[in-house]
């Protein structure tokens, strides 16, 4: 039962183009919450997860009935991708529908400077990426690294972690995150 609810809260969540820390500050709980229960780690009672659904809107009757698509697409065109984020760091994802999927697949850039924040990001899953162009800085736990075209990382999500484009042009990688953070 975890997996059906955390996958369908991943999938109402993105469909709505909430992260899940917008998400979360939405429904008044911290961000751990809301990836515990997508990576089916926890199952929320029925008053905390009508509270996170009242905040992207949707009912629980509605939650619940909700029947995701079921065609599988294979291929994406650049401009199929679905931008979700917003800012000076760009997420564009493969595939709009990640209901009971297991990989995220993201094309990011970073404008110079930019960063995923002071506070490392920590979530169930592993990630891994390779830098495409520009240099990304990627700190993990106290292990800190510069990364050039052709440079790739991979690690557990559940340590610590942040992202940085050092120097004057922007970053772009692919990356890939099992189980869907996003």
């Amino acid at each position: 039962m975890n997996e059906d609810v955390g996958a369908r809260l991943r999938y109402v969540r993105m469909l709505h183009g909430l992260s899940q820390r917008a998400l979360a500050r939405r429904a008044g709980v911290v961000n751990s919450t809301i990836s515990l229960i997508e990576s089916g780690q926890t199952n929320p009672s029925v008053g905390a997860l009508k509270r996170i659904l009242d905040a992207i809107p949707i009912g629980l009757g509605d939650f619940f009935s909700l029947q995701p698509e079921r065609g599988e697409k294979v291929f994406y065109a650049s401009e199929e991708l679905v931008e979700i984020g917003k800012g000076r760091i760009s997420y564009r994802q493969v595939g709009d529908n990640l209901f009971g999927r297991a990989l995220q697949i993201l094309k990011e850039r970073y404008e110079p400077g930019s960063d995923t924040g002071r506070v490392p990001l920590s979530h169930d899953g592993e990630e891994g990426g390779i830098v495409l162009s520009g240099r990304l800085e990627v700190t993990v736990d106290d292990e800190r690294k510069i990364l050039g075209p052709g440079d790739a990382y991979r690690f557990s999500s559940r340590r610590p972690h942040r992202f940085r484009c050092v120097g004057p042009v922007p970053c772009e990688v692919v990356s890939a995150c099992t189980p869907p953070s996003f």
